[in-house]
């Protein structure tokens, strides 16, 4: 299947030399974008990638940064707003590793461990997404909303009668 915004690399294919990528999406992609981040509308994306691949240590180093505007709906008034996004990231990669090697590397390195490539390829569109995605809140509001919550007013409670003391009323 032919992905409508897609750059993808074949490891095996890339050179030691540095490389500069610059996505930037069209109005077609713009709209399978909407449709992937489930947003009201995305306004532009663009997209940096410097890549270094180390052939000796299989090591592949990305930095990048990913810019967007977005159309979102405010959870507090439902009104649809404008909000632009920037986020730089980085990746390493291990060319090499496979997702139990992976594993092992994550249980003894943590958090720095590499990630691993499956297939030997990798798609840096996929990756600007991802970082767009996880930039986004969960509950989007324009600037200077302010959700305030109000508890209803509660009636007070009546006194139940307790049914023994009512026997006890009754045998006077």
């Amino acid at each position: 299947m032919q992905k409508v915004f897609s750059l993808p690399l074949q490891i095996d294919e890339l050179s030691s030399k540095p490389l500069h990528y610059v996505l930037e999406a069209n109005p077609l992609q713009l709209k399978t974008l909407k449709e992937i981040l489930q947003v009201e509308d995305v306004k532009s994306f663009k997209a940096e990638f410097d890549l270094k691949y180390q052939y000796k240590e299989h090591l592949l180093y990305i930095q990048g940064s990913v810019e967007a505007e977005l159309m979102l709906e405010s959870v507090v008034s439902l009104e649809v707003f404008s909000k632009k996004y920037q986020r730089d990231f980085q990746y390493v990669f291990d060319t090499k590793a496979t997702y139990a090697d992976f594993k092992e590397m994550e249980a003894t390195m943590g958090e720095n461990a590499p990630d691993y490539l499956e297939n030997g390829q990798l798609d840096l569109v996929d990756l600007a997404i991802e970082q767009l995605a996880l930039a986004l809140e969960d509950y989007p509001r324009k600037e200077g909303e302010v959700f305030f919550y109000q508890e209803a007013p509660q009636e007070p409670e009546k006194s139940v009668e307790n049914p023994f003391s009512v026997l006890k009323r009754l045998k006077k």
